[in-house]
């Protein structure tokens, strides 16, 4: 008896998620919240239900706090008002077939008073920590400062944070959640010990480094079974001016494994540098999907594939699913389109974190 091939386009159980295809839409930082409540509406639910023929669709992320606020217009995922908000995007998904995860998200460092509730500074794993750069404000163009490191009560008291966040989204209708631990956020603040100086249960030893990450893992676990919950990992990127651990394969291998040991359903990997170079060194992704699969975890590959690369990496078993993100800003029945090999709709920049349906809603259909 034969059976047809592993193919991108063939459906995949992922945990207790059952997707139609692998082409899975990353996150994408969109910025339409609505100002003052920081919650989705009926233009966001519109967006990913236009959206909803991808296999799986991961949320934008959304702040689990205040504290996590990193850019204008990034939505929450705290309070009944966000939870209200996200109850639209997920009816308007599931009513076309689809499934979505919420990523749930803390920038840290990457912030500003000017974000911040009571303009205080942004938190981080290590006091004077500053990442650099400049990032905007409703009060424009600034430039970003140290942040505080977070004690230990406080570490314990994001974990529940994390946990609340988790159940807001599952009271949402969501089918699941990804723990943003990826692109130099809080969370990868502490897991790398050029930016973890801790001496406390939470920085140190590779042990203590990943614990927050995993704790938080253990806190969505609770809420939602280890079946709907997954993580966003970006072991070698430079992203936010993320430097990188003194022995990254060391680090993030003691974390793929603890994160196998669990079963999760997923872990979704940036391949490379984030947007950037695929061919940075540091981490055998090779080992880690060996590793993954052996535990029966999903292993979604992510960053700059285009249609024959996903084709080749699933036919290959490189992968097991895709995520795209810039192609389906442009282009909202991007499975359908390369299945077909038609010709994609070219995403335009200059809207991707502007106000309206412009660059936001209005890309056509093939």
């Amino acid at each position: 008896m034969s059976s047809n091939p592993t193919t991108l386009f063939s459906p995949i159980h992922v945990g207790a998620i059952e997707a139609k295809n692998r082409v899975f839409m990353a996150p994408l930082t969109r910025c339409r919240a609505t100002p003052g409540t920081d919650a989705p509406n009926a233009l966001i639910a519109e967006y990913y239900g236009q959206r909803a023929s991808a296999g799986l669709i991961v949320s934008e992320a959304t702040q689990v706090l205040p504290t996590g606020k990193g850019y204008v217009g990034t939505p929450g995922i705290y309070s009944p008002e966000q939870e209200a908000g996200w109850k639209l995007a997920t009816a308007a998904v599931h009513a076309k077939g689809g499934k979505i995860v919420a990523q749930l998200w803390h920038v840290g460092a990457i912030s500003h008073p000017d974000l911040q509730p009571d303009h205080v500074l942004p938190v981080t794993a290590s006091t004077g920590y500053n990442p650099g750069g400049t990032l905007y404000t409703q009060n424009g163009k600034t430039e970003r400062i140290a942040a505080r490191g977070l004690e230990t009560t406080e570490v314990k008291a994001y974990i529940a944070a994390y946990r609340h966040a988790a159940e807001v989204a599952k009271r949402a209708g969501f089918d699941g959640v990804e723990i943003h631990s990826a692109n130099g956020y809080l969370l990868e603040q502490f897991i790398r010990d050029s930016s973890n100086k801790r001496t406390d249960e939470f920085g140190g030893s590779i042990e203590d480094r990943i614990r927050f990450t995993l704790d938080v893992v253990d806190a969505a676990i609770s809420v939602w079974g280890k079946e709907r919950v997954g993580i966003r990992l970006s072991p070698v990127t430079a992203a936010n001016n993320a430097t990188p651990d003194s022995n990254t394969q060391a680090t993030y291998g003691a974390l793929v494994e603890a994160l196998a040991k669990r079963s999760i359903a997923f872990v979704h990997f940036i391949e490379g540098n984030t947007g950037g170079a695929r061919d940075l060194t540091g981490f055998d992704f090779a080992w880690a999907k060996k590793t993954l699969t052996a535990a029966g975890v999903t292993y979604v590959a992510n960053n700059k594939y285009d249609r024959a690369m996903a084709i080749d990496a699933v036919a290959h078993g490189s992968a097991d699913a895709i995520a795209f993100g810039v192609p389906f800003i442009g282009n909202p029945d991007l499975p359908e389109r390369l299945l077909r090999d038609a010709p994609l709709n070219a995403a335009n920049p200059k809207t991707f974190y502007s106000e309206g349906q412009d660059g936001y809603t209005d890309y056509p259909t093939a």
